[in-house]
C-alpha cells in the first residue's frame, strides 16, 4: 500500500511539475510576443521620427533686398494689380549678383539663383503689401532656400562633412558654405509646414489644406454617423421584434463591419458621384463615404453598451409607470452613452486614417488652396501622405514622415480620449 501511495504521489507531482513548466513556457511565449511587438513598434516609430523630425525646421538665407520701384514697375504701392504683376524674383537675383559679384557666366548665374526658392518672391510681395513704405528701401530679409540646399544644410555636420549633395554642383556648395560661414544661413521652425497647402516644391509644401480637409470630412462623418448609428442601435435593441428580417439586418451589419474600406469607396463613387452627380474631391462626399464605413462599428458598439445596462433599472422604471420611450431616453441612453462615445471615437479615429475610400472618390487631386467648407475641393491628410510618398524629391521624404507623425498624434489623441471617457464615465454595477 505504501509503495502504491508513494508511486501515485510521484506521478501526481511529476504531472504537476510538467503542467507548471508548460504554463511557464506559455507565459514566456506571451511575454516574448509582447516584447517583439513593442520592439517592432519602436523600430517603426524610430524610423519615422528619425526621418521626419527635420521637416519641422526649414533653412532660410539672409539677403539685403532693395524694393526698387523702377525695377518692380510700381508707381502706386497700394495698387493691387501693380503689386501682383511686379517682378520680385528679379530683386532676389539682383541681390545675389551683388553679394557674389564674381559670378558672371549665364549658367553660373542660373545655378546661383537656384539657391533661393522660387516662391521667395511671394514673401517680398507680402512684405510690400503689409508696409507700402518699404518701396525704394533696402531691407534685410530671411528667405526660403531651395529644397536641395535645405537638404544639404540639414544633413551636414558642424564641420561640413557627410552632407548630402544630391543635385548640387560644386560651385553651389562653395557658395552655400560661404553663406554659412558668414551666418547668413540658419534653420528656423518651419511654420510653412503648418500654414500652407500642398505644393510641387518641397520647401513650400504644407499640411494645412490636408488637415482642414480631414477635419471637414470628419465633421460630416460625426454629424451623420453618430445620431444614425445610435438611433439604429436603440431600435434594434429595444424596439425591433425578433424575426427573420431583424436577424437578416443584424447579420448584414456584422458583415459590413468586416468589408474592406475600398468597397465603400466604390459604393460612394457609384451612388454619390455617379447617381447623384456630386462633385469629386470635396469633404461632403468623403464624409458620406466614411459615414457608411463607420456606421456598422458605431451600431455594434452602441448595442453592446445598451446591453450592459442592468435590466433591473428598466424594470424599476417601468414599475413606476414610465413608458417605453421614457425608459429608453431617461435611463437606458444616459447609462449607455459612455460606451457609445468610446466606440464612436474609435470608429472616427479609424475613419481619420482611411485612404482607400477617399482615393476612389477623387480626393487624391492636387489641391493648393486651403478649403473653407465641406463643398470646397480638398484632400485629406492620409491622401496627402500617399501623394508625397510617391514624389521623387528627397525633401519630400522628411515631409512624408512628418505628416505621418502629425496623423499619429491625432489618432493617439482620439484613442486616449476614448480610454479617458470610458474610465471617467463608466459605472460599475
Amino acid at each position: 500500500m505504501n509503495r502504491n501511495n508513494v508511486s501515485t504521489i510521484d506521478l501526481v507531482n511529476k504531472s504537476l511539475q510538467k503542467r507548471y513548466r508548460a504554463e511557464k513556457r506559455f507565459r514566456a511565449y506571451g511575454i516574448a510576443a509582447i516584447l517583439f511587438g513593442l520592439a517592432c513598434l519602436s523600430v517603426l516609430f524610430t524610423d519615422i521620427i528619425s526621418k521626419g523630425h527635420s521637416a519641422f525646421l526649414q533653412t532660410y538665407v539672409y539677403m539685403d533686398v532693395k524694393f526698387d520701384a523702377q525695377q518692380l514697375q510700381i508707381i502706386d504701392p497700394t495698387d493691387e494689380n501693380q503689386l501682383a504683376m511686379a517682378d520680385y524674383q528679379g530683386l532676389i537675383k539682383k541681390s545675389l549678383r551683388t553679394q557674389f559679384s564674381d559670378v558672371t557666366g549665364r549658367r553660373d548665374k542660373r545655378d546661383l539663383y537656384s539657391i533661393v526658392s522660387n516662391g521667395a518672391g511671394f514673401t517680398l510681395r507680402s512684405m510690400l503689401e503689409d508696409d507700402p513704405s518699404l518701396l525704394n528701401q533696402t531691407v534685410g530679409v530671411w528667405l526660403l532656400v531651395d529644397d536641395d540646399i535645405d537638404t544639404y544644410v540639414k544633413s551636414r555636420n558642424s564641420d561640413g562633412s557627410d552632407a548630402f549633395t544630391a543635385r548640387m554642383k560644386d560651385k553651389q556648395i562653395v557658395w552655400v558654405e560661404s553663406l554659412i560661414s558668414e551666418g547668413h544661413i540658419k534653420k528656423r521652425f518651419n511654420t510653412t509646414f503648418f500654414t500652407s497647402g500642398d505644393s510641387r516644391e518641397p520647401e513650400q509644401a504644407g499640411i494645412a489644406g490636408a488637415i482642414a480637409g480631414s477635419l471637414f470630412t470628419l465633421l460630416v462623418t460625426i454629424a451623420l454617423s453618430f445620431p444614425i448609428g445610435v438611433a439604429a442601435a436603440i431600435y434594434l435593441e429595444e424596439y425591433a421584434p425578433t424575426n427573420r428580417f431583424t436577424d437578416f439586418i443584424e447579420v448584414n451589419i456584422n458583415n459590413l463591419a468586416a468589408v474592406p474600406s475600398i468597397i465603400f469607396g466604390l459604393l460612394g463613387l457609384a451612388i454619390f458621384i455617379g447617381f447623384f452627380e456630386m462633385h469629386r474631391s470635396i469633404p461632403l462626399v468623403g464624409g458620406l463615404v466614411l459615414t457608411l464605413m463607420t456606421l456598422p462599428t458605431i451600431i455594434i458598439s452602441s448595442r453592446a453598451a445598451i446591453k450592459s445596462v442592468p435590466p433591473s433599472i428598466k424594470d424599476a422604471a417601468l414599475g413606476l409607470g414610465a413608458s417605453k420611450m421614457q425608459v429608453t431616453i431617461h435611463h437606458v441612453l444616459p447609462l449607455a452613452m459612455p460606451g457609445m462615445l468610446t466606440g464612436a471615437i474609435i470608429g472616427f479615429a479609424q475613419a481619420l486614417g482611411e485612404t482607400a475610400p477617399l482615393l476612389m472618390i477623387g480626393m487624391v487631386a492636387f489641391i493648393v488652396d486651403i478649403p473653407g467648407g465641406v463643398t470646397d475641393p480638398a484632400t485629406a491628410l492620409p491622401v496627402q501622405i500617399f501623394l508625397w510618398s510617391d514624389s521623387p524629391e528627397r525633401a519630400f521624404v522628411e515631409r512624408t514622415s512628418a505628416a505621418i507623425m502629425v496623423l499619429l498624434a491625432f489618432l493617439i489623441t482620439m484613442n486616449t480620449l476614448a480610454i479617458w471617457l470610458r474610465k471617467r464615465l463608466e459605472r460599475r454595477w
